[in-house]
């Protein structure tokens, strides 16, 4: 294990106030990580203000954290929505700095996509951008960090160019790595302070969108989980209760999990599948149950809080997301911090985080007779479960523990980059990133 030196000294002049934390919707029930990790960086000295384009329905939440942040966060739309308001806000960066307001026009209509909706949405983006921009400097807010490079990182662009405060973002990926012309990313990255990627994939890919001079102010920040909330009951024997924990979305493959534990029942029909999560693909998951004749077999769980999801990772014996697209899934992190065996795909950053046959199993995505037989393997030798689910504990702990990769974004953000570093202890790699 690497040794990890990181600065503990006090914030710098060029960072002597608040940052401010932006991203679509916060606090959002399958971006817990974002949540923790403004937790971690306030652990670690700093002074956060929340902020969020749209407001969340507060019945979605079933934690205290969740409606703790919901009651502390500024919501720009809800804000934007006051006439009054808003046209203030943009008069008085007319009045500061007409040039600005200006040159911040030109960049909405510079970075906008094809089409007359696509400008319209611009300028959305351009009036949420003098609402926000006004709230932050009453706030006294020296930087803006956004998470995603889409929609919210358009309106914190944007935001800078108005306020003059710098702005950085993360990127996870995967979906906007196919839309990368349409959210000028390039764009979003060359104005940027510094960028952070969730993973070496997500970093290449940043890289692969973006001027080679930009790439040294790539680093990458892992998202992660407070491994003490996870894995606190003694394992024991090693069962066939195998648990999903995502959004029921086409895109994480439930349905095709469900097919894949009606062939795993032929051998095991004792095995049970628990789906944690909700989503517009939660229907056709549930008459696919019912058509392989799984009633009783498959429960569905539905949306639960952090606390709930842990206590049933602990009553899990292994834990399997087939999904066509992720980042760095936190979910899988939560399980193998909960000492269980994961099964997942092949897809992006998963096998940075998934190490085949030692952590778990990494297996092609879209392919159900492979994820069977890799169930059944962990179902017919259940010794294995156990070596499986303390390496995987192991990773989390050096790699993915919250409280480390916040004090090392804190780092970053004191300093105003990592200083051509990929991660903390590494040395620098130059503006090309090599």
């Amino acid at each position: 294990m690497k040794a990890v030196v990181m600065s503990n000294s006090p914030v710098p002049a060029n960072l002597d106030g608040p940052i401010a934390y932006l991203t679509g919707e916060y606090p959002k029930v399958s971006h817990t990580f974002i949540l923790r990790e403004v937790e971690s960086l306030r652990a670690a000295g700093l002074e956060v203000v929340t902020c969020s384009i749209r407001k969340p329905a507060a019945a979605d939440f079933k934690g205290e954290e969740e409606r703790q942040a919901l009651a502390e966060t500024f919501y720009v739309l809800a804000a934007a929505k006051n006439p009054l308001r808003t046209v203030t806000a943009h008069a008085r960066i007319l009045v500061r700095s007409p040039g600005r307001w200006f040159s911040t026009l030109v960049l909405a209509f510079k970075t906008r996509p094809p089409g007359l909706k696509a400008l319209l949405w611009q300028l959305f983006y351009f009036v949420e951008a003098g609402v926000l921009a006004d709230h932050l400097r009453a706030s006294g807010v020296r930087h803006l960090h956004n998470h995603f490079g889409n929609s919210s990182c358009s309106v914190a662009m944007m935001t800078s160019e108005l306020s003059g405060i710098p702005f950085s973002f993360t990127e996870h990926g995967s979906a906007i790595f196919f839309e990368a012309a349409r959210w000028a990313l390039g764009e979003k990255i060359a104005r940027a302070r510094f960028v952070v990627a969730i993973s070496h994939f997500c970093r290449s890919q940043l890289m692969l969108f973006s001027n080679p001079a930009d790439w040294g102010k790539i680093t990458i920040v892992h998202c992660g989980v407070s491994p003490a909330a996870y894995g606190r009951k003694l394992r024991g024997a090693f069962g066939k209760r195998v648990i999903f924990v995502g959004r029921l979305d086409p895109g994480k493959g439930a349905t095709l999990l469900i097919e894949a534990m009606a062939r795993v029942m032929a051998d095991h029909p004792d095995a049970r599948l628990t789906l944690v999560g909700d989503g517009p693909a939660r229907a056709l998951a549930e008459a696919r149950a019912i058509a392989l004749g799984l009633q009783g077999i498959v429960t569905f769980a539905g949306f639960q809080s952090q606390g709930t999801v842990a206590s049933m990772l602990e009553e899990a014996d292994l834990m399997v997301l087939p999904s066509f697209a992720e980042g760095v899934p936190v979910v899988l992190m939560e399980a193998m911090a909960s000492r269980i065996p994961v099964i997942a795909t092949r897809v992006a950053g998963v096998q940075e985080l998934v190490e085949d046959g030692v952590t778990g199993f990494a297996v092609p995505p879209g392919d159900v007779a492979t994820l069977s037989d890799r169930i059944g393997q962990l179902m017919t030798n259940p010794d294995l479960a156990a070596p499986m689910g303390r390496a995987g504990r192991a990773v989390v702990e050096r790699e993915f523990d919250i409280a480390t990769e916040g004090v090392w974004l804190a780092e970053i953000l004191r300093n105003g980059g990592a200083g051509g570093r990929l991660r903390p202890g590494d040395a620098k790699t130059g503006s090309a990133g090599t």
